[in-house]
């Protein structure tokens, strides 16, 4: 007998049936035709029922999280301003401050949430004038529980918080789901996210200014029409396409199931690594989590290129990690918070590893994943 060939069990997976794939064949077929490409009725849908799910009064579609993030900031006026953002993020979210004008200060993390502390904002607030606000990351997920009391801290110095919920769509703590925690978030939906659009970001808000001055970003600068009139805005052309819409509108419709199917995996998974001992970031404190990363840190002695290549071994490809390098030692923003040091950052970000987990996972290849973990980090 030959010998069975190994299945890899892959970090991503695009969730879309082929009854899906007909729809958004059909829609696509419709807009085509219509030749309303930009701005049409499956932008405007795919907006109202994406607030709905968050629960805000608005949400506004755009070209990608990025921009989301940077229109907000530019709302808040931020040129010229410092902003608190945690190293451990993605370079978006450091670029999306500078690109609207803002001063990069970073705040350390947690290695339970991969998040800052709330001593950590407060040490910051104490230190360094001039703060606008805070760009809060809820890193692969995870909604910090000491996120609400960050809110109000900043609150009552009259800073604003926006969230970079790139990886939360449907994380929920308290009650309230991630995007309508704060002053106003930024989604991503980038192939790799919980859904997505192939590109593109969405705006969540319940300020109608903020709402009617997005949309003005997003569209050149042009206050209440989508087409001719005058530019008041320094905009961009950062619109989300009908084409893109359509097939948000379609993921958001399955999007509770496919937070099931990730809950499910990811309860296989840690039940072996709580078996273990195995240290991860946990989730229990929130109502729900969308599950986009499972953070397993490396334990000591452990070389994560070694680590990797073990499980490659065995089928289970590892996703990306959030973050291996954290901003401060990205080259392309060398300079910023010079001379600062961020122990915990530096210690984590090259300790961890963020196992396949996704919608497509079966139960069985969940526990195998957990069960290589534990044989490889044991």
């Amino acid at each position: 007998m030959g010998k069975k060939e190994m299945v890899e069990i892959k970090p991503f997976y695009f969730d879309l049936n082929a009854e899906e794939i007909g729809e958004f064949q059909e829609g696509a077929a419709k807009i085509l035709r219509s030749g309303t490409l930009i701005l049409g009725e499956y932008t405007t849908q795919f907006e109202k029922a994406f607030a709905a799910f968050i629960g805000t009064k608005h949400a506004v579609a755009v070209n990608s999280g990025s921009t989301a993030l940077e229109i907000l900031l530019r709302l808040e006026q931020v040129s010229g301003k410092v902003v608190l953002v945690p190293t451990n993020t993605n370079f978006a979210t450091v670029a999306a401050i500078i690109r609207a004008g803002g001063h990069v200060r970073y705040l350390d993390m947690d290695q339970k949430t991969f998040a800052p502390t709330l001593a950590m904002v407060q040490a910051e607030l104490e230190r360094t004038p001039a703060i606008a606000g805070v760009v809060w990351v809820h890193i692969g997920g995870i909604i910090s529980p000491e996120f609400p009391d960050v809110v109000k801290a900043c609150g009552s110095r009259s800073l604003f918080v926006m969230e970079d919920a790139a990886h939360a769509h449907g994380s929920q703590l308290g009650g309230v789901k991630a995007g309508k925690l704060a002053d106003g978030a930024a989604f991503s939906f980038f192939p790799t996210k919980v859904m997505t659009t192939c590109e593109g970001g969405m705006i969540t808000t319940d300020s109608d200014e903020e709402d009617y001055l997005s949309r003005s970003y997003r569209n050149q600068g042009k206050r209440g029409v989508s087409y001719g009139g005058l530019h008041h805005d320094f905009g961009n052309s950062s619109r989300m396409t009908e084409l893109h819409a359509l097939l948000g509108l379609i993921q958001l419709r399955k999007l509770p199931a496919m937070l099931k199917r990730r809950s499910i995996a990811a309860r296989a998974i840690t039940r072996q690594l709580d078996r273990a001992g195995l240290q991860y970031c946990r989730t229990d404190h929130m109502d729900a989590a969308s599950n986009y990363k499972l953070i397993v840190l490396l334990p000591e002695g452990r070389a994560l290129e070694s680590v990797k290549k073990a499980l490659a071994a065995e089928g289970v490809i590892l996703g990306g990690a959030v973050y291996e390098i954290p901003c401060h030692r990205q080259p392309v923003f060398e300079g910023i918070c010079a001379g600062e040091s961020y122990p915990g950052a530096d210690r984590w970000c090259p300790s961890h590893i963020c196992p396949p987990l996704t919608s497509g996972m079966t139960e069985d290849e969940a526990r195998f994943v957990g069960d290589m973990l534990v044989k490889h980090l044991s």
